[in-house]
């Protein structure tokens, strides 16, 4: 296969895949998270919560194809099993156990903050170390979307 020629080095784009490579299995491990907690749901604000999961795990799963495509853009291999999700994720599950509503979306909210945190240090280092301004724009917009994914579920809290 031809390797792309983009005016970044080799070393640089192994090292950025890294990153594009946590992301997506930090992106599928949410995906699973929202998926499990949508289909267990129940009591007050049910079906509104239950909706509100289900546009979550669509935005999740469409970034993390989006992702998988930038890794493989930049001449790289994405990661697609289960263990390789569990590795390389920041993010931990709780097999066998189902919060409360309450507890699941203090959960999601927690989860969507640490993958904002990780992605401004990985768009930063993308752009400043690796010279790689269109994954830093990239990643930029991803974390967009899990400010505001949290900011939804925050909604749910009151006010302190």
């Amino acid at each position: 296969m031809l390797k792309p020629d983009l005016g970044i080095t080799q070393k640089n784009l192994t090292e950025v895949h890294k990153i594009l490579n946590k992301v997506l299995a930090d992106g599928n491990i949410l995906y699973i998270k929202l998926r499990k907690f949508h289909w267990n749901l129940s009591g007050d604000n049910f079906m509104e919560l239950h909706e509100l999961l289900e546009s979550q795990y669509e935005i999740v799963g469409e970034a993390a194809d989006e992702v998988a495509e930038r890794i493989s853009t930049l001449g790289g291999t994405a990661i697609g099993t289960a263990e390789e999700f569990m590795k390389e994720s920041q993010l931990k599950e709780s097999p066998g156990k189902v919060p409360d509503t309450q507890g699941m979306l203090r959960e999601l909210v927690g989860d969507h903050q640490t993958i904002v945190k990780s992605l401004r240090k990985d768009l930063d280092d993308c752009e400043e170390e690796y010279k790689d301004a269109g994954t830093a724009d990239f990643l930029n917009a991803l974390m967009q979307e899990h400010e505001k994914m949290a900011w939804k579920l925050r909604k749910y809290f009151k006010e302190k």
